[in-house]
């Protein structure tokens, strides 16, 4: 068979390629609603969601099993979870104790196995070498990991554990059992393991991607896993097709680091801020949150998008914006957007910027004040680092400054912290940063 023939760049492997266990993936279950039954012994063994906001018009954003057997996932509404389980306990989500909690489980974890990489708060891959790579010594290890966790963290802090011999394939082993499940997937059970998916069990393949598969003749997980380089080539639309090939046959391929595309914060309305001039001033507070970390990862923005989702009516305005990581100008284009708002009964706001570049990239306009205002907000950000958060502030957010506290978003493992004891978890008993 060619070279040319039986890879699909210089970076695939051969198909004849051995194909060991290579990789131990980590799940923590349900993390938030068992971060919280752990905390809270009066939660546990009860259906718990936890809300960024406690209005029926807000979402739950993570639930306990108890919950789920009632149908309550993430993203159902707070009204409705409450009529689909009565006895539902709702608590108010506590981000800076999840991000305390995922530092322990690392250190943990760590013990006994090295972390490979840090996926998210709830997810941790770890790479298998040597003789750990046997299917006796891997599921030893993942055993030997979820006995760690229960006896140094928690009873609660259950996990799923998938071991494959690529990452793609470990990952999805933590959904095929759950909760507190275990699944080796060998090569040698691949891929008919796999025939009895759905294909959006996949990770990467959600509504619109299936609906592509589907016009492409897939509606099966078997026809997926049946179908040749090329033709997955033709319907995913790209060479992604064919890595999916190699990854579903359990081929290790090099991983494809994406750059970061966008950067934001959004924020379900109080109602007391259900108004016109509260939601400027939340947007205002998001705007100045967003540039903070925008600097503070080392970016600077070519677009700004706004949106405020309405009950009745949504509005969302975008703008292009001269290379900039500065809150005064991105303020000053905000204001120009906001005359053209025309939304009805607000109930969330966010701000995304897009085109991000990093600053060695960047080739400022000689005809813009954006690099000496980006200097000045530098000088806030390090007032506010060394005085604590607020310290200096845009007089317009007054009334909103200590709304849209932060969160832990999808992939982030770390809460940004706006100036000195933010987001710091605080032992009450002793008044000082919490230790472990």
């Amino acid at each position: 068979m060619p070279y040319t023939d039986i890879m699909v760049d210089e970076s695939l492997p051969f198909e004849h390629r051995a194909r060991p266990l290579r990789y131990l993936f980590l799940d923590l279950n349900s993390y938030f609603a068992s971060v919280e039954q752990q905390d809270r012994p009066e939660l546990r063994s009860k259906p718990v969601a936890v809300c960024p906001v406690m209005t029926d018009s807000s979402f739950v954003i993570a639930a306990s099993y108890e919950a789920k057997k009632f149908g309550v996932k993430t993203g159902t509404m707070i009204g409705d979870a409450r009529r689909m389980c009565p006895d539902i306990l709702l608590v108010d989500g506590r981000h800076q104790l999840y991000s305390h909690y995922h530092r322990w489980i690392k250190q943990t974890v760590e013990n006994v196995l090295p972390i490979d990489e840090v996926c998210s708060i709830d997810e941790m891959r770890f790479r298998l070498l040597g003789d750990e790579r046997e299917p006796a010594a891997a599921r030893e290890i993942a055993l030997k990991l979820k006995a760690t966790i229960a006896r140094e963290v928690g009873e609660c802090m259950t996990s799923s554990i998938g071991i494959a011999p690529n990452p793609f394939l470990a990952k999805l082993g933590t959904e095929l059992q759950k909760p507190n499940g275990l699944v080796v997937i060998e090569a040698q059970d691949l891929p008919h393991k796999l025939h009895d998916l759905k294909l959006t069990d996949f990770t990467g393949i959600n509504r619109r991607m299936e609906a592509r598969l589907n016009a492409a003749g897939i509606f099966t997980a078997e026809q997926l896993c049946g179908a040749g380089r090329h033709r997955l080539h033709e319907a995913f639309g790209s060479i992604v097709g064919e890595r999916w090939y190699y990854l579903l046959r359990g081929f290790d391929l090099p991983s494809e680091k994406s750059r970061q595309k966008s950067l934001g914060h959004s924020h379900v309305l109080p109602p007391d801020l259900r108004t016109d001039g509260g939601c400027k001033e939340v947007l205002l507070r998001l705007l100045g949150k967003a540039s903070a970390r925008l600097r503070g990862e080392g970016f600077w923005t070519k677009q700004m998008a706004v949106t405020v989702k309405g009950k009745q009516k949504t509005w969302r305005a975008f703008t292009n914006l001269p290379p900039t990581q500065d809150s005064v100008t991105m303020t000053d284009h905000f204001l120009k957007l906001w005359e053209t708002r025309d939304f009805v009964s607000p109930m969330a706001v966010g701000v995304t910027f897009t085109e991000l570049c990093p600053e060695e990239e960047v080739t400022p306009s000689l005809f813009d004040e954006t690099v000496s205002r980006s200097k000045f907000s530098h000088a806030l950000d390090r007032m506010n680092k060394k005085f604590g958060k607020h310290s200096v502030y845009l007089a317009g957010i007054d009334h909103a400054k200590d709304t849209a506290s932060e969160k832990i978003a999808f992939g982030k493992t770390e809460l940004f912290s706006e100036g000195k004891g933010d987001n710091e978890l605080i032992d009450t008993f002793l008044g000082r940063p919490f230790e472990r």
